[in-house]
């Protein structure tokens, strides 16, 4: 477990925080990245729509993705994302919390919205946020591909989802910064597939 003591200095904090960000960042399976981004890359390419749901930090996650995916992917590339973030509709979210239930806040916009070949990515340290377990069942069930971002144990998320980006550290915050990296990564190697190659090293990245 990180933290397991109290430090007296922040600069010592921040060098084994970063020392448990390593560690964690070497241990995430490179071939869940991989068959992540190709499952949102056959999605995008086949005119599908990808959906990205978390509640707290994960839900800022999925915000940016939003941006990163819709916005950056297409720069220099003939890609049009359609790229949908749960997390974003307040009035909407808080109706279906006060009418309805939170637990259904995500669910019931994928029933609303998704169809069969879209995705659903669902971002959850804990894997185990009931809104986020229902929102997979449900797109399991109904033919919506399913990634989900884990930390901790994984949680339930991580049993029903086709594919895990796993992040092992108990630490929220080591769990969201590799959350958020793994976005970045898959977001900018499908931008890098679909460029030119000439133009890779003359551009930001």
């Amino acid at each position: 477990m990180f933290p397991d003591k109290k430090y007296d200095h922040a600069g010592t904090y921040a060098g084994d925080y970063f020392g448990e960000l390593s560690r964690a960042a070497a241990q995430i399976n490179g071939q869940a990245v991989e068959r992540a981004a190709a499952i949102v890359l056959a999605a995008v390419q086949a005119d599908r729509t990808v959906y990205a749901c978390g509640n707290g930090g994960s839900a800022a996650i999925c915000n940016h993705l939003l941006c990163d995916f819709a916005k950056g992917m297409q720069s220099d590339t003939t890609l049009k994302p359609k790229v949908v973030s749960l997390s974003s509709p307040v009035e909407l979210i808080t109706a279906i919390a006060n009418d309805i239930s939170y637990d259904e806040v995500f669910a019931f916009q994928m029933k609303t919205a998704a169809r069969p070949a879209d995705v659903l990515i669902t971002v959850s340290s804990s894997g185990n946020s009931e809104n986020i377990v229902r929102a997979v069942q449900w797109a399991r069930n109904n033919g919506v591909r399913t990634i989900a971002f884990t930390g901790f144990e994984g949680g339930r998320s991580a049993e029903l989802a086709e594919v895990n980006v796993h992040v092992p550290s108990g630490n929220y915050g080591i769990v969201e910064d590799l959350h958020q990296a793994a976005m970045h990564i898959m977001a900018q190697y499908m931008r890098m597939q679909n460029m030119d190659a000439g133009l890779i090293g003359q551009r930001k990245f």
